[in-house]
């Protein structure tokens, strides 16, 4: 299987600060990813670098031919200007910008395919909405209508479950799988684990420094966990009780 990221010696920080350090791996095409440890890890600062938001300090991020503005990227939600006085309809369209420029015009075809992508995250009707009037699970339902429309070969989320129903939770959830099916590779942040041990094959356990990558039930292992969140976290909650389900346990 061809690789569709190889991370070479990687060192990324702030200010010459590191928070990423030293990471060797590779990711293959197609891989559904998921990127685990305790706050501070360095998760959310390797998405950045693997978008080109934050140039290493050290090493190298090879993307095998997919240019940083070809990446679809989902940040955390606080993240998110909700101040802007902008739609929900505009907000989606924002997906087509790579391809029609950032003042070209909207085609009957464009507009097929936001209301397309507006209606498979649940929000026809919701088009003039302006976005700071949303719930958090319907400004996350907005945001991942405008990364289907991306059509990005590589897509990166910081937390995409952060504080949803249950509803909003499944539905999202369809899509990534919807995703993978279709050979994008997707790497999210995640911190339930036991949400990471039932649908992600792949994880990447990080405390600053690379702790353990590979399979996720080979990953996700005691010792592991150990290393690092501590013997204080919740992880051995997430790990005794198995991959039943999605709930947050972590």
């Amino acid at each position: 299987m061809r690789p569709q990221l190889t991370f070479r010696d990687l060192t990324l920080g702030y200010e010459r600060h590191p928070a990423v350090h030293h990471l060797t791996a590779e990711v293959p095409e197609g891989a559904l990813l998921a990127v685990c440890g305790p706050n501070g890890a360095g998760k959310s600062t390797l998405l950045k670098g693997i978008c080109g938001a934050l140039k290493p300090i050290g090493g190298r991020i090879d993307r095998h031919g997919v240019a940083p503005q070809e990446i679809a990227y989902l940040p955390q939600a606080a993240e998110v200007d909700l101040g802007f006085p902008i739609s929900v309809y505009d907000l989606v369209a924002m997906g087509l910008w790579r391809r029609i420029g950032l003042f070209g015009g909207v085609a009957a075809a464009d507009r097929a395919r936001i209301e397309a992508a507006l209606a498979a995250v649940g929000l026809t009707g919701f088009e003039r909405r302006i976005v700071g009037t949303l719930s958090g699970g319907q400004l996350q339902r907005a945001l991942f209508a405008r990364l289907m429309l991306q059509d990005a070969r590589l897509i990166l989320l910081d937390e995409p479950f952060s504080a949803l129903d249950a509803t909003t939770f499944a539905d999202l959830l369809g899509i990534i799988r919807r995703w993978h099916a279709e050979g994008r590779t997707v790497l999210a942040v995640l911190h339930d684990l036991e949400c990471v041990r039932a649908v992600f094959p792949l994880t990447l356990l990080l405390a600053r420094r690379p702790i353990a990558f590979g399979p996720t039930g080979s990953v996700l292992q005691p010792e592991t966990l150990a290393r690092a969140y501590g013997d204080g976290h919740r992880w051995q909650e997430a790990w005794a009780a198995g991959a039943t389900d999605c709930t947050d346990a972590a």
